[in-house]
């Protein structure tokens, strides 16, 4: 039952880790607020998507730490 939440815990991680570095670093998320009217947003999504980032990322980086880590028990 661990190795199972060790991996959608992992898998949760990269989705949103990919999601998080698409909207950051392309114009995906600019293109679609723009379209449904809402550009005017787009002043303050940085401090929404740079958090988002980071906390996908550390728990990409901590999924991966307990994975290893129940491997070694093993």
């Amino acid at each position: 039952m661990a190795e199972s939440s060790d991996h959608k815990l992992l898998l949760t991680g990269i989705v949103g880790t990919v999601v998080a570095v698409l909207c950051c670093f392309t114009p995906i998320l600019v293109v679609l607020l723009g379209a449904i009217g809402l550009s005017a947003v787009l002043g303050w999504i940085d401090y929404a998507l740079l958090p988002a980032l980071a906390f996908f990322i550390a728990l990409t980086v901590y999924a991966v730490w307990r994975r290893q880590r129940h491997q070694g028990n093993t």
